[in-house]
């Protein structure tokens, strides 16, 4: 059964970093290419960022690109979103999310419950 388990949301302060990690579980972690989405407060879900299963291709959301990284390592089964530069809209309950197939270009299948990431001062 696919388990995707996010951490490492909190509170950071405008202009701060956070690093969240999605361990994932339950199936071949290096034959699918990964997603990270968000939802801020009272709104729909924003696709952020995605990872091929290879590593070789990251694709970005404009509303984020230059200030998040995507990152995978598939010897942890583990994949990663460094946030650099954050603002309060930035504000979201972030999920991590499997894509049907090793190209981003296949839709999501299985999501995780998410992180809460809080940017405040």
């Amino acid at each position: 059964q696919v388990q995707l388990v996010e951490s490492g949301g909190g509170l950071a302060q405008p202009g701060g970093s956070l690093r969240l990690s999605c361990a994932a579980s339950g199936f071949t972690f290096n034959n699918y290419a990964m997603s990270w989405a968000r939802q801020a407060p009272g709104k729909g879900l924003e696709w952020v960022a995605a990872i091929s299963s290879d590593v070789r291709n990251t694709y970005y959301a404009d509303s984020m690109k230059g200030r998040i990284t995507i990152s995978r390592d598939n010897a942890k089964n583990t994949v990663y979103l460094q946030m650099d530069s954050l603002k309060p809209e930035d504000t979201a309950l972030y999920y991590c999310a499997r894509h049907r197939t090793n190209t981003y270009a296949s839709g999501m299948d299985s999501w995780g419950k998410g992180t809460l990431v809080t940017v405040s001062t």
